[in-house]
């Protein structure tokens, strides 16, 4: 028997969301901006970035450094992305 119980425990308007939804919505998010490609795919991933790094703000004190410290290197893979699509720096 297995018990599910949230990440992080609270009532805000994400602990209704399902775990696979938010998932899914990231992945397809980052997909799509990746494909689209140029200015376009730069505001996608644009927004992607606001909203984690959002994210990352509202649950900084309850996280370990650790956890923090993993966010904040994705948070800055995801800018390096985002500025690559804006300034085409060629990758081969």
């Amino acid at each position: 028997m297995t018990s599910k119980r949230p990440l992080l425990p609270g009532d805000g308007p994400l602990a209704r969301v399902r775990p696979v939804v938010a998932f899914l919505l990231v992945l397809g998010l980052f997909i799509t901006g990746v494909l689209v490609g140029g200015t376009l795919g730069a505001v996608l991933l644009g927004v992607l970035l606001l909203g984690a790094a959002v994210l990352l703000a509202a649950t900084w004190k309850v996280l370990s450094p650790a956890q923090r410290t993993l966010r904040v290197v994705v948070l800055l893979v995801l800018l390096i992305i985002t500025v690559e699509l804006v300034v085409k720096i060629p990758t081969r």
